[in-house]
């Protein structure tokens, strides 16, 4: 081949090479070339997997929640048509275990078949047990003796997709009592079988709010701008806290009326009620000033702030000693904006509750 055509024909090979590179991106971490591609084409390749694992780990999640719910009706009705003498029941469940675990490994532990025949017991009808709920949330539905309370957790952790750790949490701050304690037995039935429904601002409203995750502790000395800074450091659990539909807006947003500045603690909006919700905080005892100011807030967002399609602001005084006769006197009868609710820095039990609704009932009726 002539020097002059050989010369060409490389030329022609290093051009398209040069050209090649020009399309390629050198990844100097892996030393591979990879072609570089639109965002939104990876952007939307990557969902659809993303939507097909959990796709699947729901079905996979499912299928077992199932099975074990089948290997606890079959261990009941093997009890009741077998040997009446005591201990016959574990007897079968650790030869079951031992035999199963070589098998299957050790997620067949005699405490774990107990679950399984707790769990047939517990929920007996297949159909409602749910593909959202892991095996997981329904070892801590077991724990409830309570059937409302049982019925409330599911439902709530299916529509708002909560994870194990704030089922439990939820649970152990007694959210189902709490929300209970001012219903009565047939309102309770339909907490229990709907879940939290909110279809005014009183349905939005708990007290007391318990904020335990803050970590401080219930007689130490400390500022509102601390309780504050606490809050906005744990914001993903003040927001578990408060409820459904709340999207944090601002911190200390400022407000000016006649050339003086005013600062509102914390502002949310509620995506399910279309309003917005401020937060005034409040670290000693509740005094009707505090109920006044915040009824300026809530004026101020009502007719400057909000648009015509939102709906009215709601204003809550979160206060450490909340004085229940003060805040009926100050507020108007027919109030469905402005409330005064207390907090408190650990979980509280049951009897607690309980106690402190009759009491403030008793300096209800010493007032009338």
């Amino acid at each position: 081949m002539a020097k002059g055509k050989l010369q060409k024909e490389n030329n022609e090979i290093n051009g398209t090479r040069v050209e090649g590179m020009d399309q390629l991106k050198f990844n100097e971490t892996h030393g591979n070339l990879i072609k570089e591609v639109n965002p939104s084409l990876y952007s939307q390749i990557r969902q659809i997997l993303l939507d097909a694992h959990n796709t699947v780990a729901r079905a996979i999640n499912l299928v077992m929640v199932q099975a074990y719910f089948e290997i606890g009706r079959l261990i009941i009705e093997e009890e009741q048509h077998g040997e009446a003498r005591a201990g016959y029941g574990e007897e079968i469940l650790e030869t079951l275990s031992r035999r199963l675990k070589i098998e299957f490994g050790k997620g067949f532990s005699v405490r774990n078949l107990r679950n399984m025949r707790t769990f047939y017991v517990t929920f007996k009808n297949r159909q409602t047990l749910s593909a959202k709920l892991s095996w997981s949330h329904y070892i801590l539905l077991m724990r409830l003796d309570n059937e409302h309370a049982r019925n409330f957790y599911m439902k709530e952790s299916e529509t708002e997709n909560w994870s194990v750790r704030e089922m439990d949490r939820q649970i152990n701050s007694l959210l189902f009592e709490r929300l209970s304690l001012s219903r009565d037995k047939a309102q309770v039935k339909v907490l229990a079988e709907q879940g939290q429904v909110l279809e005014s601002p009183r349905d939005l409203v708990k007290d007391p709010y318990v904020l335990e995750f803050l970590g401080l502790q219930e007689h130490a000395a400390y500022t509102e701008k601390e309780l504050e800074t606490a809050l906005i450091d744990n914001l993903q659990s003040f927001i578990l806290e408060l409820g459904k539909g709340f999207t944090f807006v601002a911190r200390q947003k400022r407000i000016t009326l006649d050339a003086e500045h005013f600062y509102i603690d914390l502002v949310f909006y509620n995506r399910l009620l279309h309003c917005f919700v401020l937060i005034d905080l409040k670290i000693g005892k509740l005094m009707h000033q505090d109920l006044g100011q915040l009824q300026m807030y809530v004026n101020y967002y009502d007719r400057e702030v909000k648009t015509k399609d939102e709906e009215r602001t709601i204003g809550i005084v979160l206060c450490h000693d909340k004085k229940e006769t003060i805040a009926r006197y100050t507020l108007p009868e027919n109030n469905t904006q402005i409330f005064a609710s207390k907090y408190k820095l650990y979980l509280p039990t049951e009897d607690e509750l309980i106690r402190e609704v009759d009491e403030v009932a008793k300096r209800i009726e010493g007032v009338e």
